[in-house]
């Protein structure tokens, strides 16, 4: 059934262009802070908000409305670019392919500047495409939540100046409600075209937005020249990057110092107390307890920063088996439940039927009683007449589900011939880029895996707001371990390049995901979402290879700045399960750590909705806190902790955090470009 749109253009140029504005800033944070430790975001909420600044600012020019389906189109389009350094391997992969393989594993792959744009181009499209047919399934029939595109919708909503007095109940039935569910279709928008009211009563509330909406931008402004202007400083004085606040031993010989990047903080703001808190807690095991452990006993005998010898990568084994564990639990109760749910009942039913007709059940029950004798025709008949009724009820239900006109819908044949053509693509450009170093059977297996793998990150995804795509690149990695000989000479690239690809679907696909439910609540079409992030990965994917190729070329990478410890993340999982030996004592403490954290993972899935949830330590939290050196921990420990003071102690809004924050991210990861030319330059600095 499909619902009446609301008012507004889905798909403007000027729309595309504001989205590529605000993706370019975002996809510079993501590049920088990716490089350093591995965090990348969508970032959806700030570029809604971006994206209403600029042409907020331009309203005295604007031809017709801007809309809130037209921000929609911004922020998908901002999204789109925004995932692409993780999602085409930037961050992770290949810096893994280009500085750690050894020359025994066909490395050090070198790769130009063509080959990466061809690469990135082949990984950022299947995605994409997978995520069209996955909404229907996910947001038009299961409607589940995706709490960070609802929240997104919800901002937008109030920008736009509505729903402002809405109570929790009614946005809550809204984030399960159908399209356009918190959409206005009646009211006019307010960010109109140089109109004016003669109504006294309607200019003041107009007034009061117009003051909340410079508040609020004055804020950001601050936010990000404060956080901008301590980047530029950090290239003149380092020392500001590693402060010594436990002492100068704990510093040089533990690593044991604060980064108070705002950038960091406003990451903390952003990740919530609890996450932050759990980081810290795999900061304080992995880098106070067992990284001294490792050293004094032997086991890690070089220098605690030394990746390979040093209890520096001792600890990342077992942060490894921590999100291992995590993964494959997680993945496996997203995967099960609904066939539990389908069939577990009436699994049940015929069990306890054969039961109570058994000779077992007649020894406790009375001897007198007899079984019907059943009718075969009947019997026969039975399944039939159910699964007609069955295929008439769903029939029911997808004639009641509400959706957008059917001329907002991506068409079945665009589909189809678009993920044939994305997935042939993928494969081309791989066999490109690595020729006979790759299998083609590795290849093809790899991307009809990543398919298969995104529909469970995407349900994980909408059911918990966590997208767990290094578990998942881990899954795929430990499965082409058992189907690539460990003789193969390229065992481990095919294993990097598998996990890749993988990983790029399932990013792709889920974090879209969330995008497309923005859209679904606001009204906006589909369609026009759906070109909007074509248009976005394809520049992300370009801007991402070049920016890649600008910073190897700048910095020392691996380096002080830039550790990519993701990169050793992806290098000693592919050793790990092609059969390369783990450090010493490394496999009884990370076996030790796998079981501990598969029952608390278990246990967080099982407690959903309990107050003391957020007590039991998350898998993936813990594990980046122990691969992470403890300086980019305790910035967002700290803003974990403010973020808690000014919600639950102090019970002011939201929204200016989220604003301050967002500030704080894209001041460091857009002005870091300053410092990016100051070292191309050779400027001096102590």
């Amino acid at each position: 059934m499909a619902s009446p749109s609301p008012q507004g253009r889905s798909f403007t140029v000027r729309g595309v262009a504001a989205g590529l504005g605000v993706g370019t800033v975002i996809c510079s944070a993501n590049m920088y802070f990716g490089l350093q430790t591995g965090w990348v975001s969508i970032m959806s909420m700030p570029a809604s908000l971006m994206g209403f600044a600029v042409f907020k600012l331009l309203k005295p020019h604007l031809q017709f409305p801007f809309t809130p389906v037209e921000n929609v189109l911004v922020q998908s389009v901002a999204g789109g670019m925004a995932i692409m350094p993780l999602g085409c391997g930037f961050v992770g992969v290949i810096p893994a392919m280009n500085y750690l393989l050894g020359t025994d594993e066909q490395g050090p792959l070198s790769l130009s500047m063509w080959q990466l744009i061809i690469w990135s181009i082949g990984l950022c499209y299947f995605g994409v495409v997978f995520a069209v047919p996955l909404r229907h399934q996910v947001i038009i029939r299961e409607r589940l939540r995706f709490p960070s595109g609802f929240s997104t919708a919800v901002l937008i909503r109030v920008l736009h100046g509505r729903g402002q007095g809405s109570s929790a109940q009614e946005l809550d039935a809204a984030a399960k409600g159908g399209f356009a569910s918190l959409a206005d279709r009646d009211d006019d928008d307010p960010l109109l075209v140089n109109e004016t009211s003669s109504n006294v009563a309607d200019e003041e509330p107009e007034l009061s937005k117009d003051v909340d909406w410079a508040y609020n931008m004055k804020l950001l402004l601050l936010s990000f020249l404060v956080s901008g202007i301590f980047t530029i400083c950090n290239y003149f004085l380092p020392i500001l990057r590693d402060l010594p606040i436990f002492g100068t031993v704990a510093a040089s010989t533990w690593l044991w110092t604060l980064n108070p990047s705002l950038a960091y903080v406003g990451q903390g703001i952003i990740m919530g107390t609890e996450t932050t808190l759990h980081m810290t807690l795999g900061a304080v095991v992995g880098w106070g307890i067992l990284s001294p452990l490792a050293k004094k006993k032997g086991w890690a005998p070089g220098p605690v920063d030394d990746w390979e010898n040093g209890s520096k990568g001792w600890i990342v084994w077992v942060s490894l088996a921590i999100m291992l564990v995590d993964a494959v639990v997680s993945l496996a109760y997203v995967a099960l439940r609904p066939i539990l749910a389908t069939h577990a009942p009436r699994a049940l039913t015929v069990l306890r039927e054969r039961f109570q007709q058994s000779r077992i059940a007649a020894l406790f029950g009375r001897s007198h009683q007899y079984s019907p004798i059943p009718h075969g025709e009947e019997d026969q008949d039975e399944p039939a007449i159910l699964d007609d009724d069955q295929a008439s009820i769903a029939s029911n239900e997808d004639a009641g589900l509400d959706d957008g006109p059917a001329e907002q819908q991506v068409s079945t044949r665009i589909v189809t011939w678009g993920l044939l053509a994305s997935v042939l693509l993928c494969i081309l450009t791989t066999r490109i880029v690595f020729g006979d170093l790759v299998p083609l059977y590795a290849v093809v297996t790899a991307v009809l895996m990543a398919l298969v793998l995104s529909i469970m990150g995407v349900r994980a995804l909408g059911e918990t707001d966590l997208n767990p795509v290094s578990g998942i690149s881990k899954l795929a990695q430990l499965f082409f371990a058992l189907i690539i000989p460990q003789s193969h000479k390229s065992s481990v690239l095919i294993n990097l390049v598998a996990g890749a690809i993988s990983e790029a679907g399932a990013l792709q696909a889920g974090d879209l995901m969330q995008d497309l439910k923005t859209g679904h609540l606001l009204g906006a079409a589909p369609k026009a979402q759906f070109w909007g992030q074509i248009i976005g990965a394809t520049c992300g994917a370009l801007f991402s290879a070049f920016a890649y190729r600008i910073y190897t070329a700048v910095y020392e990478i691996p380096g002080k700045l830039f550790q990519v410890p993701t990169a050793y993340v992806w290098i000693f999982t592919a050793r790990l399960v092609t059969g390369q030996g783990l450090p010493y004592m490394a496999k009884e403490w990370a076996t030790g750590a796998g079981v501990l954290f598969a029952l608390t993972t278990l246990a967080r899935t099982l407690s959903v909705g309990t107050r003391w949830r957020s007590l039991i330590p998350g898998g993936i939290a813990v594990a980046v806190g122990m691969y992470n050196v403890p300086s980019f921990t305790l910035a967002r420990a700290i803003g974990g902790i403010f973020s808690w003071y000014w919600l639950s102690v102090r019970k002011r809004s939201t929204t200016p955090l989220i604003i301050i924050a967002s500030g704080f991210i894209l001041g460091e990861g857009f002005l870091s470009i300053v410092n990016l030319w100051l070292q191309a330059l050779k400027v001096p600095h102590y």
